[in-house]
């Protein structure tokens, strides 16, 4: 967020840590989806590749996958409905918690990181994000909810990523219609946060709280 893109961590050394998750590669170029211990990157382009182990990112967050609970969604319905009726489910508003559906959806808008130069900052990125609408199309969503006293460390609420069936499409959602299908829910017990120590760039930059935060709300 603070134009600090480059990729410090592996793919390989990522997937160690969990193997659900989502993120970015190094220069925010595209978004990252970990499903099932497999790592897939959306671009901008509207293409979807699973990703190398060599591979880095400069962020992601990934959990080892333990659904505490699940329900079924036979009618169709919208993503604000449906946000409202899982968080009905959480015992608590204070600990993150894995989100993950899997169904079909009439349809589905994403948008993905088109890439940045080291240095600039997210905000402006964001305005130039590529977006896509996909109809009728059968995949997973992929995600966290983050409590409010961990916004800056994640993204408060919900952060979701969307990977087709058929690994032809996938990005950062920004809404859905018509789902139904499955959902899961786990409640996540622990947090571990990975310092980029070998990175100059990371231990000599000043951040600006204030403005990663009003960043943070405009890009997601």
């Amino acid at each position: 967020m603070s134009g600090l893109y480059e990729g410090t961590l592996t793919i390989g050394e990522l997937l160690k840590k969990g193997d659900f998750g989502i993120g970015t590669l190094s220069g925010i170029n595209g978004e990252l989806i970990v499903l099932d211990g497999k790592a897939y990157i959306a671009t901008g382009d509207k293409k979807v590749r699973q990703v190398e182990d060599s591979e880095t990112v400069p962020y992601a967050a990934v959990a080892h996958y333990d659904a505490t609970l699940s329900f079924q969604q036979e009618e169709k319905i919208g993503s604000e409905e449906l946000f409202e009726k899982i968080e009905n489910e959480f015992n608590s508003e204070n600990t993150f918690y894995t989100i993950k559906m899997t169904g079909d959806f009439d349809m589905m808008h994403v948008r993905m990181a088109p890439g940045a130069a080291e240095g600039e900052p997210f905000a402006k990125v964001a305005e130039n994000q590529p977006e896509y609408k996909e109809h009728q199309v059968v995949g997973t969503i992929v995600g966290f909810w983050t409590p409010e006293m961990f916004h800056g460390v994640s993204v408060a609420g919900y952060h979701l990523h969307f990977l087709a069936d058929s690994c032809n499409f996938g990005g950062h959602i920004l809404g859905f219609t018509g789902f139904s299908g499955k959902v899961e829910i786990g409640q996540v017990d622990a947090l571990e946060q990975n310092f980029p120590t070998k990175s100059q760039n990371f231990l000599q930059a000043k951040f600006n709280l204030e403005q990663l935060k009003k960043d943070i709300e405009q890009a997601e």
